[in-house]
């Protein structure tokens, strides 16, 4: 089986690589598509990689494995869309795009909602699997245990709590936290995380940037995978971004300010005050782990570390019974969409 994994953001990096270590244990082919514009960043070179849209086609592969919302209709493979997140009430998590042929879902939320976009569209089809990015959450745990307590203890901090807010203009915490973390850290037996996503506007960047340089016991992550960050925090902060839910999944307590979320289960403010406050109250009386529960089974039930297996698995078995795709069938609009976008550096 030839497979492109096909990355068109940073994000994509971390929740392809567990595909790629399945499919080297599989011995099948694959390849790396590495959008020019990220291409600084991708850090398996060694490996099979282009950034030449040319190069996929004539690779003529079996499986495209997308991340993102978007891949080429005239590449040939059966076009699989993973999902870069687990926030459904994002706009356009469920918009059907037209690019794929095979959707696999997280866990029953999404599945029973793109089942009932299927009966809907009828042309393509849905597997739950999980989510590949999750495998490491249960793999290599004490290693990271181990960096966790050294982390404290270079620091003198009894808790470390992550703040990742997403970079959407209108759902973004950033603009209206930086005192109010600069507040946090003078409760000196705190480690702040910083983890921004790498499409958060660099005004906010720079600003949060300086306050770590100037600040003790703050951190700015560079690292572009959040995941270890995730497993190592005692706390989150964040406002309507997926990571609330990858958060969640290992039962841990949230705070957000102003989710759009439908189904919060964690505590979320409605005003940017009194976040020290906040974290010390949610730290000492965590009244909302039977919630998280709920979330995790439907979100997300899988705890094995097998996400990426069940993806491999699921594409061998549906091309025994499918031809593998030549091209898929899209309106004008899409394709002119593709189009506009590989004459367009900044995308491909």
């Amino acid at each position: 089986m030839k497979v492109v994994l096909f990355c068109l953001n940073n994000y994509a990096f971390a929740i392809l690589n567990p595909i790629k270590e399945v499919l080297v244990e599989k011995n099948h082919d694959f390849i790396w598509f590495v959008a020019p514009k990220i291409r600084n960043n991708f850090p398996y070179n060694s490996e099979p990689n282009t950034s030449s849209i040319k190069d996929i086609k004539a690779y003529k592969s079996d499986v495209i494995f997308a991340p993102g919302n978007e891949v080429p209709y005239f590449l040939r493979g059966l076009k699989t869309q993973i999902f870069h997140g687990l926030a459904g009430e994002k706009k356009g998590h469920f918009r059907i795009r037209q690019y794929f042929d095979l959707y696999l879902t997280q866990g029953p939320y999404f599945t029973n909602r793109f089942n009932e976009l299927k009966e809907e569209h009828k042309d393509f089809d849905v597997i739950e699997t999980g989510w590949p990015k999750l495998d490491m959450y249960f793999k290599n745990l004490d290693e990271l245990a181990v960096e966790k307590e050294k982390l404290k203890t270079e620091h003198n901090a009894k808790t470390i709590i992550l703040y990742a807010p997403t970079f959407s203009p209108k759902l973004t915490s950033a603009p209206h936290l930086l005192e109010e973390i600069k507040k946090l850290s003078d409760e000196k037996n705190h480690l702040i995380l910083l983890k921004f996503h790498p499409l958060m506007a660099e005004e906010w960047v720079e600003k949060y940037k300086q306050l770590a340089n100037n600040t003790n016991n703050i951190i700015y992550q560079n690292e572009k995978d959040i995941t270890k960050f995730l497993i190592m925090a005692d706390l989150i902060i964040s406002d309507t971004s997926s990571v609330v839910y990858e958060f969640l999944l290992l039962d841990k307590p949230a705070i957000t300010f102003n989710s759009i979320s439908g189904n919060i289960v964690w505590k979320d403010l409605k005003t940017y005050q009194n976040l020290s406050e906040e974290v010390l109250d949610t730290l000492k009386n965590d009244t909302r782990a039977d919630l998280r529960k709920s979330i995790i089974q439907d979100y997300h039930p899988y705890n094995d570390g097998k996400s990426a297996l069940r993806m491999v698995e699921a594409v061998e078995t549906y091309l025994k019974t499918h031809k593998v795709p030549e091209k898929r069938k899209i309106s004008t609009f899409r394709k002119l969409k593709t189009h506009y976008k590989l004459l367009s550096k900044k995308t491909y």
